[in-house]
């Protein structure tokens, strides 16, 4: 039964725009452990040994228990039978963001352009010099460039990003030395490839996989020697950072727009909610106050 509360549970979630993969996968675990003990409701007790066992860091035990409370609570609303665990909550925080240079991207770039060549595919240093230059130049997150398909790339320079991280679909406009860029990439890409229609395929002319994308991105930043003597290397999704953070030091010089600007930078990026773009703010610490205040002035209004 807890197994088929765990398909109710995610499936109403999900209808309400959670992806919810992990979690998924872990209540489903956690229903199976609690029914091989015999459990027919959420146990405390079950719930923290359940957790203790599977977690590798005190972070990871946190996130299951968590998980199991907000499912608990859900089941608790219908059968009081049901416990709720209980997890002590830390704050949220987030690594601090490496930004790249404009030398050390021409670099990545160019170790990227250098990359040993793999049988039976010699694409893999085009593939990444396009990854690594359009994610830089779009702020795309690495799993919505990685999804693209042939059809998603439109005309006039356009890429129609679908269903992403809060199942929202947008336009992504490029810049022409970008369309250009890939138009020639595109091009390498038909003589090598096989049916597959993503846009960045593995050597094996599969879907890349992020795990590829991500060991091959660090044999980049070592080729390139990029942050190699940081105890935290940087990741693909600084790429991301950068790029929003350059939006936002080019507002500086009209700041009239600026709150215009900060609004179009979130739709660009593909942010439920402005709020979530106020972190970039962190790498540019002058223009936070200014641009939240008003980014925060112009959507009161419009709301008004």
């Amino acid at each position: 039964m807890l197994i088929d509360d765990v398909d109710r549970y995610i499936e109403l979630r999900r209808s309400l725009g959670f992806k919810l993969a992990k979690t998924a996968r872990h209540l489903t675990a956690f229903a199976r452990y609690a029914v091989d003990r015999g459990d027919t409701h959420v146990r405390r007790e079950t719930a923290i040994a359940w957790a203790a066992a599977v977690s590798s860091t005190p972070r990871s035990h946190q996130r299951r228990l968590q998980e199991i409370a907000l499912f608990s609570r859900f089941l608790y609303a219908e059968d009081r039978e049901h416990e709720v665990p209980h997890h002590p909550r830390s704050p949220a925080t987030r690594p601090a963001p490496y930004i790249y240079t404009p030398e050390e991207l021409a670099r990545m770039l160019d170790a990227a352009g250098n990359l040993r060549r793999q049988k039976p595919s010699p694409l893999r240093r085009h593939v990444y010099v396009m990854l690594v230059g359009l994610l830089a130049s779009t702020g795309l997150r690495i799993s919505e460039a990685l999804n693209l398909r042939l059809d998603d790339l439109l005309p006039d320079g356009v890429l129609h990003i679908r269903l992403t991280k809060f199942n929202k679909s947008r336009l992504v406009p490029m810049h022409p030395s970008v369309v250009e860029a890939l138009r020639a990439y595109l091009a390498i890409r038909r003589r090598f490839a096989g049916m597959d229609d993503h846009v960045f395929l593995s050597v094996d002319a599969k879907p890349m996989s992020l795990r590829t994308a991500q060991s091959n991105f660090n044999v980049i930043l070592r080729k390139a020697d990029v942050g190699q003597n940081r105890s935290r290397r940087p990741r693909i999704h600084d790429l991301r950072h950068t790029f929003a953070t350059r939006v936002l030091e080019q507002c500086a010089t009209r700041r009239d727009d600026v709150a215009r600007d900060f609004v179009a930078l979130a739709t660009y990026l593909g942010h439920a909610d402005i709020r979530h773009t106020y972190w970039y703010l962190e790498a540019t610490p002058d223009l936070m106050a200014d641009i939240a205040g008003a980014a925060e002035a112009l959507i009161a209004g419009e709301v008004a």
